[in-house]
């Protein structure tokens, strides 16, 4: 029988990379294994009341109807005894999967995820989205915690394994590296459009440093024809709750100052999987201009590459390590200058296209949901053979 996956996750109709990230994993899992039955614990801010006349949650381990949600349950923010009913669903599977951002739990740090752990009975795999560098004491302790409870860590690249064995009191052989999964995006570049088309998606939000490729392209006026530049997704959800859409305001504010507005254009939908994949198709060229420094994930940069094409990034952790074989252009960070540059190169110069895709055409099979999924298996898989010989009780390296 295909193993069950239970999953602690944010998931849709939440929209952010965790959901969209545990989606696809789950739906890769399910696909590829007739038979397979796994479900999701859904992560919320508040209390989810079932709409009249809905079905509730299947149970765990369970098939439902075709169609039926993933959902078996739900875990409210601060719910009193919310996560050990979160930990009774989970056990009713063979493998729970923790999704793990400071957000997404309640308490402070989000700790409550803690005492979800400690009710667990099943292995445990923890799936680490953020590893910082200079966490708080108490952002320490949680993740600290949170690894000495699991049976084994992902990472979705070796620069986060690398910051997470030698900033904190991690077992070495806990920590497995398996990449962020992308959709199949290798199919041939839709009719190039008259301008070239420069492409940045994701949820919109401070520090996703929009305003540096909106300056670039005022470098990039003289090139005949211009090109446009495309920024495509809503506001992030925490962002807009907390501040609005001030952050747009000022990014189409700078348009207008820089007398860009027919160069470049929002498109604030929420876009499924089909439409983002012929968006993605008809870019000549992906931009990543990240303000971050300690970005070691990013789902927009692997769906980029699994899709050929040409990038350019900011140097965050994520884009040095994957890019630096040549599968895209890194640049310094908040430099419209530098971006431009890179742009440029790609527009202009076939060889530099043809190289990049040539790069990521190599990299792209390994990065395909089918190859991702089936390294989760295989860990699972691993963990159920060997349950009772939790690496828990060995020695952590020490802290630096």
């Amino acid at each position: 029988m295909p193993l069950r996956f239970g999953f602690l996750s944010t998931y849709p109709p939440t929209q952010c990379g965790l959901a969209t990230f545990t989606a696809a994993l789950y739906d890769e899992l399910n696909s590829s294994a007739p038979g397979a039955s796994s479900g999701v614990v859904r992560l919320v801010d508040t209390p989810v009341l079932a709409a009249p006349g809905a079905p509730a949650a299947r149970s765990p381990g369970r098939s439902g109807p075709p169609g039926r949600s993933a959902v078996v349950g739900a875990l409210a923010a601060g719910t009193p005894g919310g996560p050990r009913e979160a930990a009774r669903l989970l056990n009713g599977f063979d493998v729970a999967v923790v999704q793990h951002e400071y957000g997404v739990y309640g308490g402070p740090d989000g700790d409550e995820v803690l005492e979800v752990l400690d009710a667990l009975d099943v292995p445990v795999i923890v799936v680490l989205h953020t590893v910082l560098v200079t966490p708080t004491p108490h952002q320490r302790h949680v993740l600290e915690a949170l690894v000495a409870s699991a049976d084994a860590v992902v990472v979705m690249t070796e620069t986060a394994r690398v910051r997470l064995v030698e900033g904190y009191r991690v077992h070495p052989l806990r920590v497995v590296v398996i990449p962020h999964g992308a959709a199949d995006g290798r199919a041939a570049q839709a009719a190039r459009a008259d301008r070239p088309t420069i492409l940045t998606w994701g949820l919109l939000g401070p520090g996703k440093g929009i305003e540096w490729g909106i300056a670039a392209m005022a470098d990039l006026a003289d090139l005949d024809p211009a090109p446009r530049y495309v920024i495509a997704g809503q506001t992030h959800p925490k962002v807009l709750a907390r501040e609005g859409e001030a952050y747009r305001v000022r990014l189409a504010a700078q348009v207008r100052d820089l007398g860009l507005t027919g160069s470049v254009s929002f498109d604030d939908r929420y876009l499924d999987a089909v439409s983002l994949a012929a968006l993605v198709r008809r870019a000549d060229v992906v931009l990543l201009p990240y303000d971050s420094v300690d970005q070691v994930t990013s789902g927009v940069l692997i769906e980029a590459v699994a899709a050929l094409r040409p990038i350019v990034a900011t140097c965050f952790p994520h884009a040095v390590e994957l890019l630096g074989d040549g599968s895209g252009l890194v640049v310094p960070h908040r430099d419209p200058a530098a971006i431009a540059a890179a742009v440029r190169s790609i527009i202009t110069d076939k060889a530099v296209r043809t190289g990049l895709a040539g790069a990521a055409a190599v990299k792209a099979p390994d990065l395909l949901w089918p190859a991702v999924a089936g390294r989760y298996r295989q860990l699972a898989a691993g963990l159920v053979a060997r349950r009772g010989s939790r690496l828990s009780s060995a020695p952590v390296s020490a802290a630096r």
